[in-house]
């Protein structure tokens, strides 16, 4: 059993069907987890991969419009 760093709350996951680099929702917080480590089990909040893809997508548009 692994704790969200965000909220703390236990997250409920089969530790030996995870791969370090997984994605996993915190169901208390909603957050996106990404799997750093295996033994121990560690997770970290993962960075917003749509969000980076929304900005690019909005500077193409900007430059178009120069």
């Amino acid at each position: 059993m692994v704790n969200c760093p965000l909220c703390d709350a236990a997250v409920d996951v089969e530790e030996d069907e995870l791969d370090q680099g997984d994605i996993l929702i915190c169901e208390e917080c909603g957050a996106s987890l990404i799997v750093t480590g295996l033994d121990p089990l560690e997770l970290e909040e993962a960075e917003e991969e749509e969000d980076d893809l929304d900005e690019e997508y909005e500077e193409e548009e900007e430059d178009e419009w120069k």
